[in-house]
């Protein structure tokens, strides 16, 4: 068989208009184009996926089932460092695609393609999340990015073009005038951006929100749950009365199940883009959302002062930011990662947790690891702590102090009129 023309693309597929006409530009610009699709946890039809990608031509079809990878690899790490980007978004797109990328490189290096392709838009994260992990897999790969080639966005300027095409193609499409929005779903969350959305002050309609129940439509009865942590990872989950949960797939799968019901996980933000832009997104992180505030009470009661002082400052923001920005195969975040085992040997024990109407609430915890001594915390009694030692203690903090205060005051006498505590004049 003779090679093709251009050369062989693999193809990143999603199933939808976007990613169907692209399929079918790339075969009409002379390229052999096999479609890659990754199972990380979305609700797809997988097997209409594949019967579209090869009616519209791709030579060959590949389902990569990373559900597990993706758990035990970069969801749980994330969980452990306590993860999170600008206080509020706790980055579910961005933490599949390592996973979905590695997946790609290992099909196309088995089959021999020339190049990798994606659908993602010029404007977004993710061409910069998949484009630096292609090339941190394989510094040498070439990518096809059509939405930066003028050719191909003078050519589709809108949705309109894209349906023209997709009919003269004869490539089947649903219609989604009625909930104009894109949407990328994972096990971890789904997202919800564009469209309609992209006005600020715009209300999402109650059906956009597939995950999570409305918080008028949850339980009026709260249900109890509790997480067992080793080293910082949930081992076991309990759900009220139910069977305990070990695996785990089955736990964030669980967990998802239980938060969704009691309406767990919503937010609605306006975040700052790696490339400059700002942009309105909501999502839905109910399994995650949950995990987040038991893993936080947990390290509370069980982790180190300035150990966690220092993962919070050196890990917790540089990894959420270096996983957003797409800086996943990098040596600062092998740096990075490799600080979270020994930050998390000590954080052992339970947490027990109630849902209610949108809240994960903490009524109570419990570990063996004795930094919490109850007796020496105690109101109560003295517990081995001496109160006189105290004294000493706030004499050698306050030495600096008492040195500010006076030059503070001397500032007055010199006619200079002395800062109050928020720094303005008083």
């Amino acid at each position: 068989m003779s090679p093709p023309a251009q050369g062989r693309v693999l193809f990143a597929y999603s199933g939808g208009l976007d990613t169907s006409c692209i399929l079918a530009w790339l075969i009409e610009q002379g390229y052999e184009v096999y479609a890659f699709m990754a199972d990380v946890g979305q609700e797809e039809d997988f097997e209409a996926a594949r019967k579209k990608a090869l009616s519209v031509g791709a030579k060959k079809f590949f389902l990569e089932d990373l559900k597990r990878e993706f758990v035990t690899q970069l969801i749980y790490p994330a969980v452990q460092a306590n993860c999170i980007y600008e206080n509020v978004y706790l980055l579910g797109t961005s933490l599949a695609r390592p996973v979905i990328a590695r997946g790609m490189m290992s099909i196309a290096a088995n089959e021999g393609c020339d190049y990798v392709s994606h659908g993602c838009t010029g404007k977004g994260n993710d061409q910069v999340r998949f484009e630096l992990a292609f090339y941190g897999l394989k510094p040498d790969i070439k990518v096809i990015a059509p939405w930066r080639l003028p050719e191909f966005y003078n050519r589709f300027p809108g949705r309109q073009a894209l349906l023209a095409y997709a009919a003269e193609k004869q490539i089947p499409v649903q219609q989604t005038a009625a909930k104009p929005w894109s949407t990328d779903e994972n096990l971890f969350h789904i997202s919800y951006e564009a469209g309609i959305l992209e006005d600020p002050n715009t209300t999402p309609p109650n059906d956009m929100w597939k995950l999570t129940a409305a918080l008028e439509d949850a339980p009026a009865e709260p249900e109890n749950l509790s997480i067992e942590f080793k080293a910082g990872l949930p081992v076991k989950v309990v759900i009220a009365d139910q069977t305990p949960l070990t695996d785990a797939v089955d736990i964030f799968l669980a967990l998802n199940a239980v938060a969704r019901k009691h309406g767990v996980g919503r937010i609605d933000i306006v975040e700052n883009r790696f490339i400059g832009v700002k942009s309105r997104g909501c999502y839905e992180s109910p399994g995650a959302t949950i995990l987040r505030v038991a893993h936080m009470d947990i390290e509370g009661l069980t982790l180190d002062r300035n150990v966690r002082a220092l993962r919070d400052q050196f890990v917790t923001i540089e990894l959420g930011r270096i996983l957003y920005n797409g800086h996943f195969f990098t040596p600062e975040r092998e740096f990075v990662t490799s600080a979270i085992p020994a930050s998390q040997r000590t954080v052992n024990g339970t947490v027990r947790l109630k849902l209610y109407k949108g809240n994960v609430v903490v009524v109570g915890r419990y570990s063996d690891e004795g930094l919490y001594d109850e007796h020496q915390s105690s109101m109560d009694e003295l517990g081995g702590f001496e109160p006189t030692d105290t004294t000493g203690f706030i004499q050698i903090e306050s030495i600096r102090i008492k040195k500010w205060g006076q030059a503070n005051a001397r500032k007055g006498q010199a006619g200079v009129e002395p800062e109050d505590v928020y720094g303005s004049r008083i």
